[in-house]
């Protein structure tokens, strides 16, 4: 018998989150901090919305590219947010998740051979997605003297004849880093001078600390260059909705269109109307919710600097990257013994790519006593540690 399954499938390695989480979910008295999910409710109007359109019968397909009234609200927010102007009908598609958009966007802009640019440490769905649409992943190592920004001297080291796509992960799971618009403009004249497209994955952009959020996109030259994804997981508090949308050039977004409608037909109509009241109505809860991470971030990092554990202050998402590199153990070694010794789970750095090894990832997803708790078990394992090297 022939082999079942294609090679490329069987090469890729399975997440590292979900592997070491199988682990701590068998445990008992575990604090996690590893989940990239809000701890928040989505917002009453939105549920109530979604209630309100399965009662009115609201359960049949939508178009393939999303209801009308939803892209147009997207464009209305994006318009606000980003200050980039997209048509509803024909820039505009509504995903099953920004993972979606990822999936189909690498899959219609990349001939076999193409070389997709994907600084690291960063979402874990970029590489794999990369090799199942055919093309050669590129890894960008991000540095840690630089908060894990990307510099145009990063790119030139990397960019070949084959590069066509720049995938832009900020603000960045799993580092929190953000890039400002000074930030910006030398990567969108890299861009520019060296012909690529860019993947600007900005599912995070409602919840930044310091500054606004700017798109690589609103940069001069750049909007018909640049696929905006975006969605309603993080900032709304959406995840289990499972609704995200992508905007960008009509060529793009129309061959996009053609392949969600034959791999998915259209995302959850009930969903769709519930995310209309929330981009109209929920601001405030938005901003709620943004203001509650922050005092959780800045608690973190006040405790952090208490207990000497280094970390470069991150200025967007919902998690914190300090380094571990002192302690003479790798990541998975670190995190192993700390779920091991005191029931606390975080996220080895090497989850998302070589280059985080000597980092953690912790998420502030998590109400202020369980990160107050896992932090004193936190710092009770760390002195142990120091104590082991005396």
């Amino acid at each position: 018998m022939r082999n079942l399954l294609a090679k490329k499938i069987m090469d890729i390695q399975p997440s590292g989150i979900r592997k070491f989480f199988d682990v701590a979910n068998e445990m008992e008295d575990v604090i996690s901090l590893g989940v990239g999910e809000p701890d928040f409710d989505t917002p009453w109007r939105i549920r109530e919305e979604g209630i309100f359109s399965l009662e009115r019968g609201k359960t049949f397909y939508t178009s393939n590219a999303g209801l009308k009234e939803l892209r147009q609200e997207i464009c209305n927010y994006l318009e606000r947010k980003i200050h980039v102007s997209y048509d509803p009908i024909k820039e505009t598609l509504i995903t099953v998740g920004g993972s979606e958009a990822i999936d189909v966007g690498l899959r219609c802009m990349l001939d076999p051979g193409d070389e997709v640019l994907i600084p690291q440490p960063s979402y874990v769905s970029y590489l794999p997605c990369t090799i199942m649409a055919d093309g050669v992943p590129v890894i960008v190592p991000l540095q840690y003297e630089n908060e894990f920004k990307l510099t145009a001297e990063d790119l030139e080291k990397y960019t070949t004849p084959k590069t066509k796509i720049l995938i832009m992960p900020f603000p960045n799971n799993p580092t929190g880093s953000i890039m400002t618009k000074e930030d910006l403009e030398p990567i969108a004249e890299f861009v520019k001078e060296h012909d690529l497209y860019v993947m600007s994955d900005e599912i995070y952009s409602e919840l930044t600390y310091k500054t606004e959020h700017v798109s690589i996109a609103s940069l001069p030259g750049m909007r018909e260059r640049t696929l905006v994804i975006n969605g309603f997981s993080k900032g709304f508090a959406m995840t289990g909705w499972r609704l995200g949308y992508c905007c960008g050039p009509e060529e793009l977004i129309g061959q996009m269109t053609k392949l969600h409608q034959f791999a998915i037909m259209c995302a959850p109509t009930n969903s769709q109307y519930a995310a209309v009241e929330g981009l109209k109505n929920c601001g405030d809860e938005v901003e709620e919710m943004r203001k509650s991470y922050d005092q959780r971030r800045r608690f973190l990092m006040h405790e952090f600097e208490r207990m000497g554990l280094d970390c470069f202050e991150p200025f967007g998402a919902f998690y914190v990257f300090p380094s571990i590199q002192k302690f003479n153990m790798t990541s998975e070694e670190f995190a192993t013994r700390l779920l091991n010794e005191e029931k606390v789970a975080v996220v080895p750095g090497t989850a998302f790519g070589e280059c985080g090894e000597g980092f953690l990832r912790i998420s502030y997803a998590y109400s202020l006593e369980d990160l107050k708790e896992a932090l004193d078990r936190l710092e009770s394992f760390i002195q142990k540690l120091r104590n082991e090297r005396v």
